[in-house]
């Protein structure tokens, strides 16, 4: 019989895998007490969810959450940063943190949307650049074709421009 206490548990992870854009798996083997608090509140600053997860109750979560998904990063000593908000985000932020403190935390694996990411391809997500810089980056490169249209087709009426022009001046010379 569960009690009350692991009902709301996966009740609670149940609501974070619902929402979540991403989720990346951890392995938290051998961090200290104080040194996951400290962790901890790094996330909660960049607003990232991060629970230790008893496996048996976060594949009910999953289940319950209809994400099937989630439930192949799940496996030994877990713990899973969820998030909303972009995906490259959690990654970088997980990434710069364990870089900077030099923290025993592995990234597993993650999921982000409905699609399994292996540790791999989520390093190389927390290399990738803040969206707003991808999206600049991308309007940049829309823009150059359209600006050498412009050019092209606004070449011939500036040439004729500069041709009359000339002739005018050329003709207010010789009048005088």
């Amino acid at each position: 019989m569960p009690t009350e206490r692991k009902i709301e548990l996966v009740d609670e992870m149940r609501r974070w895998m619902e929402t979540c854009t991403i989720a990346i798996s951890t392995d938290y083997t051998g961090m200290s007490v104080s040194g996951m608090t400290e962790f901890r509140k790094a996330l909660r600053e960049k607003e990232v969810q991060f629970k230790i997860v008893k496996n048996t109750l976060a594949l009910l979560a999953a289940d319950a959450a209809g994400r099937p998904e989630i439930k192949g990063i799940i496996e030994g000593p877990t713990g899973i940063a969820f998030s909303d908000g972009e995906p490259a985000a959690l990654a970088r932020a997980l990434a710069d943190y364990i870089k900077a403190s030099r923290a025993p935390i592995r990234l597993k694996s993650g999921v982000m949307g409905h699609s399994a990411l292996s540790a791999e391809q989520v390093n190389v997500l927390a290399t990738l650049p803040p969206l707003e810089q991808l999206i600049a980056q991308l309007l940049g490169q829309m823009k150059g074709p359209i600006n050498n249209l412009v050019y092209t087709l606004n070449a011939p009426i500036s040439n004729l421009a500069r041709v009359l022009h000339q002739h005018a001046t050329n003709l207010a010379k010789s009048d005088t």
